[in-house]
Parts: structure tokens; sequence; C-alpha cells
């Protein structure tokens, strides 16, 4: 079985995609981070994450096996890893990476979930079943902001608020796999839905 999650930032897709690759024993690649990984490259060797050259040459530095980097989830690379996402060189080269995994899991698991923006309009169209999240922009700001705070950094509710803004019109607007729901996809509103109900909601629709 392959599901695809989708939505925006703050809707809780990472959170979900998780429990459901736990729930039915399947390989989970959150495709974010894939993005993210682009991003820090590109800041971390003093690049632009809005010079296509620069952008390019992080591509080739991917690992699939890095995760665990905490600057991943730092709000600089959330910011750029939307900005880098813009270009096709970038979202040619990660296509490959991610329909790979999804097509070539490994035993012992029964399938894959991705979690992105457009895993199931343009990655993984073919997936046994789509899932789109989505929620108020302030509720997801909220969220983001509290996250923020609790690992102790000096954040404010007006800056997350028009960060989150800027991002959704840049993934929204993006000449390329701009975000949107896909036609056959399970739309869910998780402005004010517990974790618990929304697992419960899209196991719902999986099984029905």
């Amino acid at each position: 079985m392959i599901i695809a999650v989708d939505g925006p930032s703050g809707v809780g897709k990472g959170t979900l995609a998780r429990t459901l690759a736990h729930h039915y024993n399947l390989a989970f690649l959150d495709t974010g981070l894939l993005y993210r990984q682009v991003a820090l490259h590109v800041l971390e060797h003093a690049g632009n994450p809005e010079n296509e050259e620069d952008v390019l040459k992080a591509v080739q530095r991917i690992d699939l096996t890095v995760f665990n980097d905490d600057n991943l989830r730092s709000e600089a690379v959330s910011q750029a890893a939307s900005q880098v996402a813009i270009y096709p060189g970038v979202r040619d080269a990660l296509f490959h990476l991610q329909r790979d995994f999804a097509k070539n899991y490994a035993s012992p698991y029964k399938g894959a979930v991705l979690d992105g923006r457009d895993i199931g309009t343009v990655i993984l169209p073919d997936a046994d079943k789509k899932i789109y999240l989505t929620a108020h922009t302030e509720v997801r700001a909220e969220r983001r902001f509290k996250e923020l705070q609790s690992r102790g950094l000096d954040v404010t509710f007006d800056k997350i608020l028009a960060d989150v803004k800027a991002r959704d019109r840049r993934d929204q607007t993006r000449v390329h796999n701009p975000l949107r729901p896909a036609s056959d996809a399970f739309v869910l509103d998780t402005s004010y839905l517990s974790r618990e109900e929304v697992l419960e909601k899209a196991i719902s629709y999986i099984e029905k």
C-alpha cells in the first residue's frame, strides 16, 4: 500500500504520516526534509537560496540517511526550503529520489507513506490513498510559534504568522508543481482536531 500525505506547514502531516507508517508497517519518508537538506547545505556554504546555481550544487549533497540534524528544523532553513523548492532542477532531482523510495521499499515493510506538498499530485499520482491536510493560517502559525518557544527561541507570533503566509504564497503560486490537493484526495481540516481524531479519520478513510 502506498499512501500520500500532503498539505502546507503546520497541519500535522508529519505526525500523521509517521503514525500511519507505524500502524500499517510502512516505510516512511518526510520529503520536506529533502528540501530542508538542500536549503541547509546552501546556507552552510554561504550560498544564496535565491541563486539557482548555488541551490543546484547543494542538491548533489542530499543524503537519505541523514535527517537528524537539529538545524534542519530551524526557521531560517524552513523559509529557505520553500525558496529552493521553486527551481525545476531541484524538484526534478528529488522527484526520482522520492519515487524510488516509494517503489523500492525493503522487507519487512508492506508499502510506503510519503508526506510533502506534491506527493499525491506529482510524485505518486497513482498512490493507493491520498490525504490532504489543511488548517486555518492562524492556527498553524500558533502551532509553529509554540514549537519554537518550547525550544527556547525568541520569536513573536506576528513574525511567525507573516512567515507562514509568505511560505504559503510561494508554495501555492510557484509555476512548477504548486501546492494543491489532488482531485481524488481525502481533504481533512485539522484546525480543531486532536492528533488522535486526525488519525481516526485518516484510518477510516483508508479502510472504508
